[in-house]
């Protein structure tokens, strides 16, 4: 979107996250599949933020690497020690240099905010461009412990920290999210007086309500869903996020036409598509990175990450798709089949038992049951190419790098280590030996053996 003025973002994400009993830093856990860190990330992106800066905690190094990674160095501040919500913004200060625009504050474990949720604080005053201090607010369901929002129309007169309200002010339902826009340079400004002379002895980043309305600067509340801005402390939040993520993924889905008997079975990842005319049957679960055409049909039980699956084509039951699989139309991969890094042209088939790693599948080639491409000699990987029409027998071993040419069959429990040329039978096994009588004098035997043990 095209912003009416330059816009930052500063995404505090110093917090220990205690709560959370877990060795992997809060905000890098994941809600559909994605860390919670990078959904804040992704929505600064998409309100057209020119300058996004996480502030991170010095007791984080994955935090910092997660972000150097996506954003590079220069969008990181460091908050050391940490000492309040305005002291982590103020840390920001000297990484946003001379940025001049409006600056929005967001939170690294508040994975549901969206960047339509968002917009509303760049919003202009009637008058021009909003140049005071805009809050999110939210309707709770239980304010409980929330700071409340003192509201006279959309003019915000004051957060109240519930430890410090009347009864009066408890009863207020409009809380306060902790999202803050502002002018950058004012923003600044009002931190700079922002004082710690409280029974934490920390810098509130709420404080700048009260002082932007000494020195006459507008301040107002907007208004988000209360899911939308739901904090992720505990894992019981966590899970709690996560519940709501896939039920909204569930609801976008089935309105845009794909099938599901059993939604609430379904799991998908933050970038998941899948196109209308699509059958899900139950307890099937999308890794990152799948793209599910139109008409396909996914069987109960399957896994699919990093896949391409085209128009008409079937996976599963029990199946698994890992990266790299690309399934073209009307492909069927059945029960107990997984598929890595393999291109399957139209009308080729796996119905049974198989691994297919690392090759290319001609179109209509069938693959037996219990067939492996064996891929990996224990360095390096290799590939497997089958050729349009070929047939494999169950329980075949295709020693890559090798070949199967098209229209090629190969026999039933070979190891196939050479390439075959189009139009011939390969056969790697054995030749069977039959030995007459030998399986009936054997028999008898040891059930000779086995009574005379007995008596």
């Amino acid at each position: 979107m095209t912003a009416p003025h330059p816009r930052a973002a500063i995404i505090l994400a110093a917090g220990q996250g205690t709560r959370m009993k877990s060795p992997l830093p809060k905000v890098l856990h994941p809600v559909g599949a994605r860390a919670m860190l990078d959904h804040a990330i992704d929505a600064a992106e998409a309100l057209g933020c020119e300058r996004i800066v996480v502030v991170v905690g010095s007791h984080s190094p994955e935090v910092r690497a997660h972000v150097e990674k996506r954003l590079g160095a220069d969008s990181i501040a460091v908050q050391d020690p940490p000492l309040g919500t305005g002291h982590a913004v103020r840390a920001a200060e000297a990484v946003l240099g001379d940025f001049v625009g409006h600056v929005v504050v967001t939170y690294g474990d508040v994975p549901l905010l969206k960047a339509a949720d968002i917009e509303p604080v760049f919003a202009e005053a009637p008058e021009g461009v909003h140049e005071g201090v805009t809050v999110i607010g939210f309707e709770a369901r239980d304010p409980g412990a929330y700071g409340r929002l003192i509201l006279d129309d959309d003019d915000l007169l004051a957060i109240t920290e519930a430890k410090e309200a009347s009864a009066e002010v408890l009863a207020v339902t409009a809380c306060n999210s902790g999202v803050m826009a502002a002018p950058v340079g004012l923003l600044f400004d009002l931190l700079a007086e922002v004082t710690n002379d409280n029974a934490k002895s920390e810098y509130y980043l709420t404080d700048v309500v009260e002082l932007a309305r000494k020195r006459g600067a507008p301040t107002r509340a907007v208004f988000a869903a209360e899911d939308s801005v739901m904090g992720v402390n505990a894992q019981s939040e966590l899970a709690q996020a996560e519940a709501l993520f896939q039920k909204a993924q569930r609801e976008h889905f089935l309105a845009a036409g794909v099938t599901m008997s059993a939604p609430d079975t379904v799991h998908f990842a933050w970038d998941t598509q899948v196109g209308a005319g699509t059958t899900i049957e139950p307890f099937v679960v999308f890794g990152p990175g799948a793209k599910v055409a139109e008409g396909a049909r996914i069987r109960s039980f399957s896994h699919v990450e990093g896949a391409r699956i085209a128009t008409g084509a079937e996976v599963g039951p029990y199946a698994r798709l890992r990266p790299g699989a690309d399934l073209g139309e009307g492909v069927k991969i059945g029960n107990f089949v997984e598929v890595k890094n393999v291109r399957m042209d139209a009308g080729a088939k796996a119905n049974h038992l198989a691994y297919l790693g690392d090759g290319h599948v001609g179109a209509k080639a069938n693959i037996g049951a219990g067939t492996i491409f064996c891929n990996y000699d224990g360095f390096f990987k290799h590939r497997t190419t089958v050729g349009e029409g070929a047939f494999v027998g169950s329980n075949s071993s295709l020693v890559a790098p090798v070949t199967i040419g098209a229209g090629t069959m190969v026999g039933s429990g070979s190891v196939v280590t050479r390439d075959v040329a189009p139009g011939d039978l390969a056969l790697g096994r054995a030749e069977q030996t039959t030995k007459p009588g030998w399986a009936a004098r054997f028999m008898e035997t040891m059930r000779a053996k086995k009574a005379a043990k007995s008596q």
